[in-house]
């Protein structure tokens, strides 16, 4: 039987944030695949290197973590007042799926960029020096983000001084805006509650904010489950049994909040809700080794990601937090200290992140007018990424 040749797609490798993922132009797809379907995630499985049951994708590009195993499609925007549609698919590592309920906050970052070097975004609208406001239009939960670019002699500028917790090397500042992460007409409260009690059956019953911006985020108070809040990865992701009760509260939370009717479908349901717990600021070292004091924190948080503790923060989660922290008597709001809190530094395992949100009740009902951040991004590798041809 003769074996047909790879095929090969123009694509770029990129880091975002903390995140790294495969960027493609949606017209450098094959046609088949320019639509969402079976064709379109069996190409990105693959360029993935998903399902692997090894758990290491190494016939692919992904890095066997949910922070690297990463798909972005970009187009030039068909949304008035937007340069670019941005569509994320987080890909499974053991499993043939592609999760397409969310967003990716930390390679948010990386769109601007990715986009302006495309010629997505008009060349009327990039300065020769200054910053370059892409305007992005996410597909996914269909929201505008702000990328606030920097631009030195007509193209991006990649380098700088900007270090970023949870990332090894210094680069240019990229500020992100998030707009109107929960339009007045959605439940930002899924439940009508600021703190529920989440019972999760024969493991118990939890405090939980539950909350959708950003991304739907369960909140939980470290020291009821157990914890400290003050974690590595290591003391979480090398307890299987903590691990299948972290699954299980957010199965359940899912149900709660209504974005599942059955926790049986969770399982499909991967990459959102997110869950988290929260804890007073305390000192701790991070994961590189530095010691960082109460001091210098608010709080600390720590989120799972694909059933994993992230080793820094997903971008849309630091939504939440800075959304929920702004509300009084949210589990993150107490555990920052209360009150009217319009910006928050929280401790996550490598290190720290600093998050502003302007929150506003209108008629009993929370809202946000825009999240604020700081990431980085740079291109890692560009040409063309390789894989067997498909069958249909």
């Amino acid at each position: 039987m003769q074996s047909l040749p790879q095929i090969k797609i123009p694509a770029t490798y990129m880091r975002g944030g903390t995140s790294k993922g495969v960027f493609f132009n949606l017209t450098d797809l094959p046609e088949n695949c320019q639509r969402a379907g079976s064709a379109r995630d069996a190409l990105l499985l693959r360029v993935i290197g998903s399902p692997d049951p090894y758990g290491k994708q190494t016939d692919g590009m992904g890095g066997a973590t949910s922070s690297t195993s990463k798909t972005v499609i970009l187009a030039k925007s068909e949304q008035i007042d937007h340069d670019v549609d941005y569509l994320f698919g987080q890909v499974a590592i053991d499993k043939a799926f592609v999760d397409w309920s969310g967003n990716c906050g930390n390679l948010t970052a990386a769109v601007g960029s990715f986009a302006i070097s495309s010629g997505l975004v008009n060349a009327d609208r990039i300065p020769e020096n200054g910053l370059c406001e892409v305007r992005i239009w996410q597909k996914n939960i269909s929201k505008t983000i702000i990328a606030h670019v920097p631009i030195t002699n007509g193209e991006v500028q990649e380098t700088g001084g900007f270090e970023l917790d949870g990332v090894t090397f210094p680069a240019a500042e990229v500020k992100v805006d998030f707009v109107a992460p929960v339009d007045p007409s959605e439940a930002m409260f899924p439940t009508g509650n600021l703190v529920d009690d989440l019972v999760v059956p024969d493991i118990g019953t939890f405090k939980a904010t539950m909350i959708t911006a950003g991304i739907p985020t369960i909140f939980l108070n470290a020291d009821e489950i157990g914890y400290t809040g003050t974690e590595l990865q290591e003391a979480i992701n090398s307890d299987e049994n903590a691990l299948a009760r972290f699954e299980k509260i957010r199965a359940y939370g899912a149900v709660k909040m209504g974005l599942i009717n059955d926790i049986s479908e969770a399982e499909a349901r991967q990459h959102t809700p997110k869950v988290a717990f929260v804890a007073p600021a305390q000192a701790y070292t991070s994961s590189s080794g530095k010691n960082i004091t109460a001091n210098e924190i608010d709080l600390h948080v720590r989120a799972l990601s694909m059933g994993k503790l992230h080793h820094a923060m997903m971008g849309t989660a630091a939504v939440a937090i800075g959304t929920a922290a702004a509300i009084p008597g949210t589990l993150v709001n107490i555990a920052a200290g209360s009150g009217e809190i319009n910006a928050v530094t929280f401790g996550h395992p490598s290190g720290t992140l600093k998050v502003g949100a302007q929150a506003e009740c209108i008629s009993d009902n929370w809202t946000v007018k825009k999240v604020s951040m700081s990431r980085s991004a740079r291109v890692l590798m560009e040409g063309w990424v390789r894989v067997p041809a498909l069958t249909k």
